[in-house]
């Protein structure tokens, strides 16, 4: 009998590397089908389609009512995206159940069918959004009590790193396996050519508020010649304001050039040619400060150097492995100050380490975690 799984994440399932590159695994056990928002995967047999417009938190008056209220049972099913999404899985019945990210958990244990279930969880749940006033004083509580109502209930649990690991071990008692950002090897690719006079940075992924990206436009545009950016960028579902701005911004700015976003299998490829990944992400909450985010990997299998500014787990593999340099701050000031230390010779240094570690940096120890637990789940 052919085992049935329900992958649940409350994203835009098409351009969730993360959750595309678990599905590779899922379907390998059986038949899928994904509930989220975007349109249908193609790892997917089935689709629940949950409409972009609606949010996965409460966000009603009552809704915040009950939340300021503590009145956490009665509001984690309440929010509109949830809602919906219990009434696509009404009558049916499941397997596996995988909920990627703790917000998923409340949807997961409403599952007919006596389901194993696995909560992907990809970064530190209670602090998400933290930095965000309304944020921290009412969802933040109501999280931490999702985890300690259901992660002990888990059958098995991933997240990205072991500093991650350790606090939800610490606080929920439960002991996460590590499935990390990691995305497969790409054999083709190798260390661009240099651009004579030029050094050529690069940043992609999402146009959100707080990302920083305009600390890496000012930069630029402060060192002058010698120096190009390009923009990788997929605009938020929420923040078209910010967006607009933002374009603004790089209209603004003689040396930086703005891209299409592309599929996440597609992004090595589209990153190659440039010299430096940047990223500048202020640790506003405890998941900035132990990130070890999707684009460290994308940059490595591009093979490109990086900067980043200094975080725990990225200092230590960028340090380790020489692949590229670490700013104190994150500010445009101290992203010019890095790079007008940098030759281009180190560039190419950090280029062809990236090269020679892209083997080692990739999926395949993702993928045998998540392989593992799926044959524990599905086994008779």
């Amino acid at each position: 009998m052919t085992t049935r799984i329900l992958c649940i994440s409350f994203s835009n399932i098409r351009s969730d590397a993360r959750v595309l590159r678990q599905l590779d695994v899922l379907r390998r056990h059986g038949e899928v089908t994904t509930l989220s928002y975007g349109t249908k995967p193609e790892a997917a047999a089935d689709h629940l389609e949950i409409d972009r417009a609606l949010p996965s938190l409460p966000q009603t008056v009552p809704g915040v009512a009950k939340l300021a209220l503590r009145a956490y049972r009665s509001v984690a099913l309440d929010a509109p995206a949830v809602r919906t999404a219990l009434s696509l899985i009404d009558g049916m019945e499941f397997d596996v159940v995988v909920a990627n990210e703790a917000r998923a958990l409340p949807v997961a244990f409403e599952v007919a069918g006596s389901p194993k279930i696995w909560c992907d969880l990809h970064e530190w749940a209670p602090a998400e959004r933290v930095h965000v006033l309304s944020w921290r004083l009412l969802i933040a509580p109501f999280m931490h009590w999702v985890c300690a109502r259901y992660l002990p209930r888990v059958d098995a649990a991933t997240t990205i790193n072991a500093s991650i690991a350790e606090m939800y071990r610490a606080q929920f008692g439960v002991s996460p396996e590590i499935v990390r950002n990691a995305r497969p090897f790409v054999p083709e690719l190798a260390p661009s050519e240099p651009e004579p006079g030029t050094i050529r940075l690069v940043h992609s992924g999402g146009a959100v508020p707080g990302r920083n990206i305009e600390a890496i436009i000012d930069a630029v545009d402060q060192l002058g010649d010698g120096y190009s950016l390009d923009l990788f960028l997929i605009p938020s579902r929420q923040a078209d304001a910010y967006w607009q701005k933002l374009l603004a911004r790089i209209d603004a700015s003689p040396r930086t050039t703005l891209h299409d976003a592309v599929p996440p299998d597609d992004l090595p490829a589209a990153l190659n040619p440039f010299d430096l990944g940047v990223f500048l992400l202020p640790p506003h909450t405890p998941n900035h400060r132990l990130m070890l985010p999707n684009k460290f990997f994308d940059f490595v299998q591009a093979r490109l150097g990086m900067v980043y500014g200094t975080s725990l787990e990225t200092d230590r593999l960028i340090s380790s492995h020489g692949l590229g340099v670490i700013t104190p701050g994150y500010s445009a000031a101290d992203l010019v100050k890095a790079l007008r230390e940098v030759t281009p010779e180190q560039v190419q240094g950090f280029k062809h380490a990236a090269d020679e570690i892209a083997g080692r940096m990739s999926s395949d120890a993702d993928i045998a975690v998540e392989e593992g637990i799926m044959r524990r789940l599905t086994a008779h």
